[in-house]
């Protein structure tokens, strides 16, 4: 079963709010062998889960006000970066998304090949590498613009490529489907730790597509 499927109409407690959420907004952890926090991420691991919201702010409230030991009512120990650990674990998964989608074939890359399928309004998500140059990506957001895609820029270009396989991929698009819809979880959990969009693209004149064609080679 899915990610997506298990956390269809299933709701849980945030234990810091107190506030019902559907489960695709929290992260599930729970208390390890030596009472240790671990997350939970994949929602497979034994015992009682100990939900929090999907955000940088609660986790390291829950860390900071031993939430984790008054939900499971038994002392926990939660490491001060349980965050930063979170946040590696859900990038880790979404790349992880992102190669089983190019091996499917449902991911594309390259400017012209993202440039095209954003045009056909197949493009569910347009992926750009964090560093790239503004030169391309500038286009790319601007064609994003008039369509219904969506924008992940939380990754550099060494951690797409590795992830596709390629040698320098810096743009790519995620066809709409089922795996868009699985990595559309993750990429929104991830979203509450690192900002989906770098606030330097903002700032480069990547909106309104001034800049000018992408680098020869770039993928």
């Amino acid at each position: 079963m899915s990610l997506r499927d298990a956390t269809i109409d299933r709701e849980r407690r945030d234990l810091v709010s107190h506030q019902v959420m559907d489960e695709s907004r929290l992260i599930r952890f729970v208390a390890g062998p030596e009472g240790q926090v671990v997350p939970d991420l994949g929602r497979k691991l034994p015992g009682r889960g100990l939900w929090v919201e999907a955000t940088r702010a609660a986790v390291d409230q829950a860390v900071r006000k031993n939430g984790f030991s008054r939900a499971a009512k038994t002392p926990l120990s939660a490491p001060a970066d349980l965050s930063d650990m979170v946040e590696r674990l859900l990038a880790r998964r979404c790349l992880d998304q992102l190669g089983l989608a190019r091996r499917e074939g449902v991911l594309i890359s390259g400017f012209e090949k993202s440039a095209a399928a954003i045009r056909s309004g197949k493009a569910a998500w347009l992926v750009e590498a964090s560093d790239g140059s503004a030169d391309g990506r500038g286009k790319l957001l601007a064609l994003a613009a008039h369509q219904t895609a969506r924008i992940c820029g939380a990754f550099g270009a060494d951690d797409l490529s590795l992830a596709l396989g390629l040698e320098n991929a810096i743009h790519a698009v995620l066809l709409a489907g089922g795996r868009a819809d699985r990595w559309t979880i993750e990429v929104e959990r991830l979203a509450g730790f690192r900002p989906l969009r770098p606030p330097h693209w903002d700032v480069s004149g990547d909106e309104d597509g001034s800049a000018g064609a992408p680098p020869t080679g770039a993928s």
